[in-house]
């Protein structure tokens, strides 16, 4: 995902872009407004991260002419500032949301692909504590990524995709396989054994339905429905 960093800041300008850069993003900085503006409008971006205490322009002044030439990036209002009412004028002036300093970084990267996700229209596919992320490709069990290959990844979101239902082995088949051949008869079953090894502890539970196909359960949500 690529970012632009508005920030004067130098020394956070740096270290912002260091943690962000090890976590998929590629981060643009400028320190004065008037540049961030111009950036802002003549690139594209995923996302804006914005400091209001600029040279040149301020955040606020930015966001606003921003959203005046219709520019729709989502905006991540970071600051010091933080007065409930500055809060709001950041908001009113087009913020998508707000985080102020000092901050943790891991919450910033989470609301920067959140922001990304919803301007995209995508959520996350979740399943107890497993999710995927769709913006990195990336598969969570709760807080930490999963080790997982790539046909293990694509069987996993197939039945992540189609939450309650049962999915046929011949669908995942295609969603794993594509037009490969020749495919074992059996390399499905081989990705199920392996998937449940990887997703031990996540309170998911893959589970064989006979002559149907598979089916990713939450299992505490049905220990909940079973018990009412």
């Amino acid at each position: 995902m690529n970012v632009l960093l508005v920030e004067d800041d130098l020394e956070l300008c740096v270290s912002l872009s260091r943690v962000l850069s090890s976590r998929g993003f590629q981060v643009v900085c400028c320190s004065n407004g008037l540049e961030g503006l111009a950036f802002a409008r003549r690139h594209s971006f995923d996302a804006v991260i914005l400091d209001l205490g600029l040279p040149g322009i301020d955040g606020l002044e930015l966001l606003q002419r921003l959203r005046d030439g219709n520019g729709s990036v989502p905006v991540l209002v970071v600051t010091a500032r933080g007065a409930v009412g500055e809060r709001v004028q950041g908001l009113e002036a087009g913020a998508d949301d707000y985080l102020s300093k000092p901050f943790d970084v891991e919450e910033l990267a989470a609301r920067l692909k959140a922001l990304v996700r919803r301007s995209h229209g995508v959520e996350e596919l979740r399943c107890a504590t497993l999710r995927i992320e769709p913006g990195s490709g990336l598969v969570f069990r709760g807080a930490l990524p999963l080790d997982i290959s790539g046909r293990e990844f694509a069987l996993l979101k197939a039945l992540m995709s189609r939450p309650g239902q049962a999915v046929a082995k011949e669908d995942l088949h295609r969603a794993v396989f594509g037009q490969e051949v020749p495919v074992s008869p059996d390399a499905v079953e081989v990705l199920v054994h392996r998937l449940r090894k990887r997703i031990q502890g996540s309170g998911a539970a893959l589970i064989t339905l006979r002559g149907l196909g598979y089916f990713l359960v939450d299992e505490a949500a049905s220990d909940g429905a079973a018990s009412a």
